[in-house]
């Protein structure tokens, strides 16, 4: 059989971390379905699995990569056929079962999403595991009344992988975005893909304030810690806050004012666990209105052999937007 490459973590001598192997496909984890991997991404996630900066991984060795797409080559499974473009992500892969950054994935048929009509599969991950939980916090945040008329949607974390695509999605659905990042450097990458305008950290500032001045109607946080809180302060009347990610921590101070008084809502963004018929409506979203229009702007794309270069950079803040990695 032949062998393909993988980037395999392991636990050794109660340390984690990755290098590059060969593999069969004997050795990857049980699954209905075969696929040939074309593209993976790099999630922060991901980093923190590859370096073993954080103990994410739950079983040893494990393929790492969160998401993946490519061409079935193989299935036990009625709903999918040699030939048929697809995606997976979430659930257990690359934490539990062998992910995407391996030249072939075995996984359950349960996991699959059939590649909706309008995207080719670069594009799929280049908007992968991040753009799909921006889209799906676009999703949720609708279902809570927050539209373009409501006044302006701030996003913080601007560069990172979901907040760029974030930015793409709402500008295009017509949304005025405030981008909000410690890179002052990219205001201008960051204007180009659709925010009007681009502050420093200081728009959300440290305290212990229960309210601040009311300014946005909508926010997306990637980042936690008090920079969510300092958004919850800000939020105008019926304001929506969607949270997805812990980048600057994972504790919130905050109080009950927010909530009561102007009627702030706080909602999670889970999407590694979202029900199949939803994660399906998000991922047609994603290839029609929730298509990012910037995606050769926002998205880079390396080899297996670039991954580690690549994890550091992102642990120490010095990437931005996304990156594909490719595998064919």
């Amino acid at each position: 059989m032949a062998n393909f490459k993988a980037y395999r973590i392991f636990d050794e001598a109660g340390r984690s971390g990755g290098r590059l192997v060969d593999m069969t496909l004997a050795e990857l984890d049980a699954g209905e379905v075969v696929i040939k991997t074309a593209y993976s991404s790099v999630n922060f996630k991901d980093a923190l699995t590859g370096t073993g900066s954080a103990k994410v991984v739950r079983r040893f060795p494990c393929v790492g990569g969160i998401d993946g797409c490519g061409t079935v080559v193989s299935s036990s499974d009625r709903r999918f056929q040699p030939g048929d473009e697809v995606i997976c992500t979430s659930y257990d892969l690359g934490v539990a079962h062998d992910g995407g950054y391996a030249g072939m994935m075995r996984v359950p048929a349960d996991w699959v999403v059939p590649l909706p009509r309008g995207l080719n599969l670069f594009e799929a991950m280049a908007i992968g595991t991040a753009g799909y939980t921006s889209a799906l916090a676009i999703h949720l945040l609708e279902h809570n009344g927050i539209t373009p008329a409501g006044g302006k949607v701030v996003v913080n974390g601007a560069t990172g992988g979901c907040a760029s695509l974030a930015i793409s999605m709402l500008a295009r659905l017509g949304y005025e975005v405030t981008a909000v990042t410690g890179k002052a450097a990219e205001s201008d990458y960051l204007k180009s893909i659709g925010a009007s305008e681009v502050l420093g950290r200081e728009a959300l500032p440290a305290g212990t304030r229960p309210l601040d001045k009311v300014t946005w109607a909508a926010g997306f946080d990637s980042v936690g810690g008090e920079q969510l809180s300092a958004m919850i302060r800000s939020m105008r009347q019926h304001g929506v806050v969607a949270s997805f990610g812990n980048a600057g921590g994972i504790d919130l101070h905050t109080t009950v004012l927010p909530f009561i008084l102007r009627g702030v809502r706080l909602i999670g963004v889970d999407s590694a666990a979202t029900p199949m018929p939803l994660r399906q409506t998000v991922w047609s979203r994603l290839a029609s209105d929730l298509k990012p229009a910037h995606l050769d702007e926002i998205a880079t794309t390396i080899t297996l052999d670039e991954l580690p270069s690549t994890f550091a950079r992102m642990l120490q803040q010095k990437t931005r937007g996304r990156t594909v990695v490719r595998l064919d």
